[in-house]
């Protein structure tokens, strides 16, 4: 157990070197790696989100592409296409951005429908159709988004299907002053902070640390803690969707990877509580009232964990 905390400690600060002030915004980047889950991070322009994401990749030693989504892009730039070989007169499949193990969808909103629909099965299965010739993703795989919020021009809203197949969102705020001052000192520099980050972390290293994720125990009555919240955003007046089961199975891991950071082996109610948000808003649906009275997601999670019976005994 000690391994894995010694790694995550090592990339919170090696990212830290780049991203400064928001070190539970990296832990929670770094959960969503541990649990083999796709990060979203949703916020306006300018305060660091591409800069978060390849921070992470630059200290991952894995392979890394990245897509700069505009209205122009189509399927086959990110999943691939075949082509003729003149000289066999056989298809060959030309890769696309999403081959590789560390994918940043930079600005995910800007392109249409019909490509971001191209990421429904890489993100989900971890593999690749084309032309009927399924080809499978290297591992570890993680896709990395970001996009403004919906309601800035120029943006297509990701459809439900495709918010449920992100781990978990995030959203990295303005720094405070102090913090402002020190990123203005960083980069004010001759050269980038981005620039100088070094892999800590190989690919095998992220396997084992994701497998050790899944030998946190989850008790019985973990397991009814999530499954009553999740009925019960089902059934919230202001929620015109609920989470979904995929939605319950992504709390569960996200509260083993909280305690396996935290030095335990086991889940208590308080992981749960922690991860509730940032993996259970971006998945539920306001109904036309909530949204037309101003309510938001995230207090409606917050008011289902203030009433929720937690479990008593755990393990």
């Amino acid at each position: 157990m000690q391994q894995p905390r010694r790694l995550v400690r090592a990339l919170q600060q090696n990212i830290a070197q780049v991203i400064v002030g928001k070190e539970d915004i990296i832990e929670l980047a770094l959960i969503a790696l541990l649990c083999r889950g796709h990060l979203l991070i949703e916020d306006v322009p300018g305060v660091g989100k591409t800069t978060l994401a390849s921070a992470l990749a630059k200290s991952l030693a894995c392979s890394f592409k990245r897509i700069q989504f505009t209205p122009d892009v189509t399927p086959a730039d990110v999943t691939g296409f075949s082509v003729v070989n003149f000289k066999t007169g056989e298809l060959e499949f030309k890769p696309g951005a999403v081959m590789s193990q560390i994918v940043l969808a930079d600005e995910i909103n800007r392109t249409s429908p019909k490509t971001q629909s191209s990421l429904l099965e890489v993100m989900e299965e971890y593999q690749v159709t084309v032309d009927g010739v399924t080809h499978p993703l290297p591992r570890p795989f993680l896709v990395l988004a970001t996009q403004n919020p919906v309601e800035f021009v120029g943006t297509y809203p990701l459809p439900e299907a495709q918010m449920d197949r992100f781990f978990m969102r995030i959203a990295i705020g303005y720094p405070s002053v102090e913090d402002e001052m020190d990123i203005l000192e960083r980069y004010s520099a001759r050269v980038s902070p981005l620039s100088q980050l070094a892999p800590v972390c190989s690919a095998e290293d992220i396997l084992s640390m994701q497998a050790a994720v899944g030998e946190i125990y989850c008790s019985r009555e973990v397991r009814s803690y999530v499954a009553t919240i999740a009925a019960a955003t089902r059934r919230h007046p202001a929620l015109q969707l609920g989470v979904s089961t995929r939605g319950a199975i992504a709390l569960i891991r996200a509260a083993q990877a909280c305690a396996l950071l935290a030095g335990r082996d086991f889940i208590i109610p308080e992981d749960v509580q922690r991860m509730a948000l940032p993996v259970l808003t971006h998945r539920v649906m306001l109904s036309p009232e909530a949204r037309m009275k101003g309510v938001a997601a995230d207090r409606v999670i917050a008011g289902l964990l203030e009433t929720t019976q937690v479990p008593v005994r755990v393990p």
